[in-house]
């Protein structure tokens, strides 16, 4: 080999690092074109470019360096693919580096530790949500490795070795000698993806393996147990007592971030809910524990730790109590209303393990309510807001007081469609053209002009709900709590504090005064305040012991903070966190101001408290929630156990399950049951309702084989529990007829039958059973007239034919 072609192979590797470098520089280039082009703001549009190439040169250079060693390795070992291998390697990198940038463009913020905090099913279902799939789509997927290997073809060609490193030296001392010099470079904003991403899960494995069980203990066994008396009742001036318990109805709403209320940046397209503010006890100053939606049910009902990805993801869950444990205990009739599935986030299990009496998710509408659009993909979130609304409203007529009604919107979230969607659009458009208050220009509106006439649209399903709730005679002796799970992704955050900031409104007719407050306070001072209003004012079963995050709501009208309060913006990491009036965020410190906006600061002394603060609260958080220390389960009043596994039945579902999804355990235990092993079958069918409960197949199958096995007490228990979960599945019916004709209980079979069809169930095969119950107890006019249906749609069905026959 020559001496000219001995210095290109030395030079290979260089020149492909190289081309991975520009090759990030154009993904930079076209985010920040993407986002001028959507109509973000870009500040300082050179200087961002400049960090943001300067932090992508800084993530190859290390690239290169874990990277070097393999292909040394290759070198050494004379394999002449050596080069080919490291371009497909940093071809692969090219895709994850733009797939990451996708990510933000569409979310606005980095994906970094939350990816390991969702399921499969759950990123599928959020993905498709979010995004439109075409071939359009994927062209940049393909462009951007085609670009790296043209990159690299025109650098090994065209530029001489020499150039090449007097090149590489160049940018290695400006991107360098930039960012030790210029610390603002390290601003989340203009980290490069990968190396966000990448540091965000190592972060969450050292985290996971410096606060881990075997390493923690505390003196005092239950750190958060303290009598009752210590959250004061703050709420009771406010309020004109009664006699009878109040009814509590909870608005839990999506992406309602503060700063689309009132006064604030993005006002004008919430009227009614502007409206509220001088009639309530309003919180302007109030935050979300989580930066998603898996933190508002147990900060707002629960007053919970976050456990490693959310409280909700732990399994088992806790021993806890809850306001919905808590007041069910005290004689309220519990209910949760959302459109979409319950399962997701793990919400179901959390409502069932506090004992709720009723959760009505998308399973349960039926064809009087109108389900959203699908979007290209065939996807669907459930049904909008004022249909979830409506359904609230049918249902809490059938109970009786006192009730927590605890309603979770949905319409406000990707991909921002609704009935009447093009009205709103217009409404948006005359609130552009007269409505002189408007801080935003029509440019500034425009590229989120869905996601404005959303929030008209869900404005609109509130004020109606509340106007429709008004009339109802209960309505004097109700209680409403309004606030959102957190502030909507998509549209632009002026700083790292408003992803968090959201509205507080406690409003009811039994207020005595309105008020707003500037102080401080979280989702986690919800319950403890309004538990302790109650105890206090109604003849309730006493607490001794409480068992909360937080001390409850601060009343004080000025701004002031005395909570900590940490904030795990997505499933895995706690990296914010509120002390007296400063936001510490990913290593940066922000001053709060009394307007609630931040400003960056540097002093070193804060900074290491607020550090050393956030450190102790991680380790709280990790020993409260791995040494199941919240609350001595003497203490609870209601817990509802999951499915417990011996060490031979989890050695028995590794052996079946393993690298399986859920949907797979189903066909594995239908697979188990039809070969006879109808114990091993109902073992995975356990396994799966464990994480989810409402998954109409699975517990068909479960009660199916305890029917096989003559368990009919049991499999009519199972079967009658779909069909209260999934009332318009068809298949539940169909599995408990099979079981009534099986054991001579015709006229249940009948009862259930008419029940499918009074739900519009629609299943030849059920019509087929109902007639032969109807003919063996000998109603034969009825059974004719069943079967005449079905011969009117199948005229030529030899099996209604042969019935028809035989019914004669």
């Amino acid at each position: 080999m020559d001496n000219n072609q001995q210095l290109k192979n030395h030079f290979s590797y260089g020149f492909a690092c190289l081309s991975l470098v520009i090759s990030f520089w154009f993904i930079s280039i076209f985010e920040i074109i993407a986002k001028i082009y959507t109509g973000i703001k870009v500040p300082a549009i050179g200087l961002s470019l400049f960090y943001k190439i300067v932090n992508d040169f800084n993530t190859v250079l290390v690239i290169s360096l874990v990277a070097l060693p393999v292909y040394l390795i290759l070198y050494f070992s004379k394999q002449n693919w050596k080069d080919t291998f490291i371009k497909i390697i940093f071809t692969l990198i090219v895709i994850i580096q733009f797939g990451l940038t996708k990510y933000h463009l569409t979310t606005l913020v980095n994906l970094g530790a939350d990816f390991l905090g969702y399921s499969t099913e759950d990123m599928y279902t959020t993905v498709t949500a979010s995004e439109t799939f075409s071939v359009l789509y994927f062209i940049p997927f393909i462009a951007f490795p085609l670009l790296f290997w043209g990159i690299n073809h025109f650098i090994s060609k065209k530029i001489k070795q020499k150039n090449a490193l007097i090149i590489a030296a160049t940018i290695s001392i400006i991107s360098l000698g930039t960012r030790f010099l210029i610390t603002e470079t390290s601003d989340s904003q203009f980290q490069n993806k990968l190396a966000y991403f990448s540091n965000q899960i190592i972060q969450f494995q050292e985290n996971k393996k410096q606060f881990n069980a075997a390493n923690l203990s505390y003196k005092k066994e239950y750190p958060l147990l303290k009598p009752f008396s210590a959250t004061p009742d703050v709420l009771s001036p406010f309020f004109e007592i009664k006699g009878e318990k109040p009814n509590i109805v909870m608005i839990i709403v999506e992406g309602l971030g503060d700063e689309f209320i009132g006064k604030n940046e993005y006002r004008g397209f919430t009227p009614y809910l502007d409206s509220m503010i001088p009639k309530s006890l309003y919180w302007e100053n109030f935050v979300s524990n989580a930066g998603r939606t898996f933190g508002a049910l147990p900060s707002i009902l629960g007053s919970l730790p976050y456990g490693e990805k959310g409280f909700l993801e732990l399994k088992p869950l806790p021993a806890h109590s809850s306001l919905i444990s808590i007041l069910k205990s005290n004689g309220y009739n519990t209910s949760f209303y959302c459109g979409d599935e319950s399962s997701f986030d793990q919400r179901i299990n959390f409502l069932e393990y506090n004992n709720i009496d009723n959760v009505t998710d998308i399973n349960k509408f039926g064809s009087n309510y109108k389900m959203t659009n699908k979007n290209a993909e065939g996807f669907s979130w459930g049904y909008p807001d004022a249909e979830i609304f409506r359904k609230t409203l049918s249902e809490i007529d059938t109970k009786k007081g006192p009730r927590l009604d605890i309603v979770m919107t949905l319409t406000n979230h990707e991909p921002f469609d609704f009935p009447e969607k093009a009205a709103y659009l217009k409404k948006v458009d005359q609130i552009i053209s007269t409505n002189k208050s408007l801080q935003l220009t029509k440019s500034e509106i425009e590229p989120y002009k869905n996601i404005y006439a959303s929030l008209l649209y869900t404005d609109h399903s509130i004020q109606t709900f509340m106007e429709s709730y008004a009339k109802r005679p209960d309505y004097k002796n109700t209680i409403f709590i309004i606030t959102g799970d957190h502030r909507l992704i998509p549209i632009e955050q002026k700083d790292k504090l408003c992803r968090f900031h959201v509205p507080l409104y406690i409003y009811s007719p039994m207020l005595k005064k309105a008020e707003s407050f500037k102080s401080v306070s979280s989702h986690w001072d919800i319950t403890p305040s309004l538990l302790s209003f109650l105890m206090n004012n109604y003849k309730m079963n006493k607490i001794e012991k409480t068992a909360w995050m937080s001390s409850g709501l601060d009343t004080y009208k000025s701004f002031r903070n005395i909570h900590t309060i940490p904030i795990m913006q997505n499933k895995g990491v706690i990296n914010e966190l509120i002390y007296k009036d400063y936001l510490y965020s990913n290593g940066e410190l922000f001053k709060i101001d009394q307007n609630f906006s931040t400003s960056k600061i540097y002093d070193s002394e804060i900074l290491k408290t607020i550090e050393d603060s956030l450190q102790e609260v991680k380790k709280l958080n990790a020993y409260l929630t791995q040494r199941n220390k919240i609350i001595p389960k003497s203490l609870l009043i209601y817990s509802k156990a999951s499915f417990e596994f011996s060490k031979e039945e989890l050695a028995t579902i590794k052996k079946h399950t393993k690298g399986l999804d859920n949907d797979q355990i189903f066909f594995k235990a239908r697979e188990l049951a039809f070969n006879g092993q109808r114990k091993e079958a109902r073992l995975l069918c356990n396994y799966v309702l464990n994480e989810l409960p409402n998954y109409a197949d699975v517990r068909t199958l479960k009660g199916r084989t305890l029917a096989w096995d003559k368990d009919y007490i049991n499999a009519e228990k199972e079967l009658l529990e779909v069909i209260k979960r999934t009332p318009f599945y068809y298949d539940s019916y169909l599995a408990l007829m099979d079981m009534y004709w099986w054991t001579n209980q015709d006229k249940k079979g009948i009862a259930i039958a008419k029940k499918a069809l009074g739900n519009d169930v629609k299943n030849p095969e059920l019509s087929v059973k109902l007639a032969k119950a109807y003919q063996r107890t000998r109603l034969l006019a009825m059974a004719n007239k069943t079967i005449d249906s079905m011969l009117k749609k199948y005229p030529n069905n030899t099996e209604y034919l042969q019935l028809k026959k035989e019914l004669k």
